[in-house]
């Protein structure tokens, strides 16, 4: 019997991100080719060629002006010509450190095959190994239910290792979770003082409560940084399970949900559609990168679709 226990003592807990499946993904991290595929702004040295607007650089095309553009760089016989102000871009040579903005509060200890939690775990370990990947720095903020932790941008897998334990241990935290101390717009005011302009900014969440302070964070992010949205769902959110009557606990209270309420049904479906409408439309405004993770598809599946994956050698000397 004790050699029972200890082996199944060995096997990970479907609930807590697991440390050496976190360790793994960077091998496939390592194929992302086209990561982080955004613009950096940083005037660092680095291994990107990257859009940047200034002087001295290489020309690549006139857009239509953007707040926060320098008004150096606007094009004043295309602004003439359309009445509408066209800035001109360039291309130098860039650096761009990678921060990941990790959501593991209650609403992700949620799930139908794995849990929300696990998957944003998942999804930011590959996204720090990614850009230590490509020579870039990386680091990320995770946020829990009571406290938050910060790892600065480094080149460095000591920094990588120390941001991915920070994701183990607080996706363990969460079996004994309280309420949230934390809203999705305190993480990103947070997330505000702490970016580096011209930082490569992934938030990893299920957003929740998204709402217009939130939008306010974001605008006032995408002015400095590169933003994306990796937006973690699970199935059982897009829709009530198969008409029936359920018990349903908060871990506190308990109760009777009838789905087969057809009125129920709508409200909870158009719930989740309104949400992914206002991520999309955000990611329009503010021409922030936009992921969708489904906790019952691999991660990497998604990432490989994002920023291209690299042929198999067998394929390449065929």
């Amino acid at each position: 019997m004790p050699m029972i226990k200890d082996s199944q003592a060995q096997q990970p807990h479907p609930a807590i991100a697991d440390l050496n499946q976190l360790i793994g993904l960077r091998h496939g991290a390592k194929e992302l080719v086209g990561f982080p595929k955004v613009q950096a702004r940083q005037m660092l040295a680095g291994g990107h060629r990257s859009h940047f607007r200034g002087r001295g650089m290489d020309f690549d095309q006139v857009r239509i002006y953007q707040p926060g553009d320098d008004v150096r760089s606007i094009d004043w016989r295309v602004t003439a010509r359309t009445q509408v102000p066209h800035t001109k871009i360039f291309i130098e040579e860039r650096e761009r450190p990678v921060l990941i903005i990790s959501d593991l509060r209650g609403s992700m200890f949620f799930g139908s095959q794995r849990l929300k939690s696990v998957v944003s775990c998942e999804v930011s370990a590959a996204l720090a190994w990614a850009g230590l990947a490509v020579n870039d720095r990386a680091g990320g903020l995770i946020f829990g239910s009571q406290t938050h932790l910060d790892i600065k941008s480094r080149r460095s897998h000591h920094a990588v290792l120390q941001f991915i334990h920070g994701l183990q241990e607080f996706s363990a935290a969460l079996l004994e979770a309280r309420q949230d101390s934390y809203s999705l717009a305190n993480m990103l005011e947070e997330s505000r003082r702490f970016a580096l302009p011209g930082s490569t900014v992934f938030v990893v969440s299920d957003f929740h409560d998204l709402d217009s302070e939130c939008q306010r964070h974001l605008f006032e992010l995408a002015r400095h940084c590169n933003l994306n949205f990796c937006h973690i769902f699970d199935n059982l959110e897009t829709e009530l399970p198969t008409p029936a009557l359920y018990a349903v606990s908060d871990g506190d209270q308990q109760t009777i949900l009838d789905t087969g309420n057809s009125g129920l049904r709508e409200r909870f479906a158009q719930q989740f559609v309104q949400r992914t409408d206002l991520l999309r439309k955000l990611s329009e405004q503010l021409s922030a990168g936009l992921l969708a993770f489904n906790t019952s598809e691999p991660v990497m599946g998604v990432l490989a679709k994002a920023f291209g994956k690299r042929r198999s050698s067998r394929r390449r000397n065929s």
